[in-house]
């Protein structure tokens, strides 16, 4: 049976657990952290980075790192005219209205840079368990509307991912309190 992982894929950190003998374990990153920053970071002729490495190069090199960027997924560049204002990125009007992040004239999709993080998430999951993992469940704000949510899972999929089902993240608190509050009356 293939293994499902949970990601909780969040404006600021991105973490990632799995179900083992019926108890959720949360998996490591490369770096031993449990979370890993939501930040990507663009080097002009090595790629990218994500994580923390992303993060320490945001001072040196902000014009070429991306973070926040689950504040544009899904999103119109009409929509999100006030929020670029708290973005070091630079974002532009994509085909259809999309917002981009524009990083050396290359126009990113929200999604496409969401996938870096993914694929880090699922690498650190891979290694943690010690096989590929292929499935997903992914949280995401109550608020975000479907356009949002398919792009949750375009992001999934470009990531390498089947995104077995896009859940809210305030049900998702309630599920943990709930499981919670049982083990604690069985003490």
């Amino acid at each position: 049976m293939d293994t499902i992982i949970a990601i909780d894929l969040g404006t600021t950190n991105a973490l990632v657990s799995v179900l083992q003998s019926g108890q959720p374990s949360m998996i490591t990153n490369q770096e031993g952290a449990r979370t890993t920053p939501s930040v990507v970071a663009f080097r002009k002729s090595r790629g990218w980075l994500v994580g923390e490495e992303a993060r320490r190069q945001s001072v040196t090199n902000p014009e070429q790192t991306i973070y926040s960027i689950k504040r544009l997924i899904g999103r119109h560049y009409r929509e999100v005219i006030g929020e670029m204002k708290g973005l070091a990125c630079k974002v532009v009007r994509g085909d259809h209205d999309q917002a981009r992040a524009d990083i050396d004239s290359h126009k990113q999709f929200p999604a496409e840079i969401s996938a870096m993080i993914l694929l880090k998430l699922k690498a650190s999951a891979e290694a943690y368990l010690g096989r590929e993992v292929t499935k997903a469940v992914i949280t995401v704000p109550a608020c975000f509307n479907e356009l949002q949510r398919q792009a949750t899972r375009d992001a999934g999929k470009i990531a390498g991912l089947n995104v077995i089902r896009v859940v809210n993240e305030p049900t998702v608190a309630a599920l943990a309190y709930s499981r919670h509050s049982k083990r604690t009356k069985e003490i």
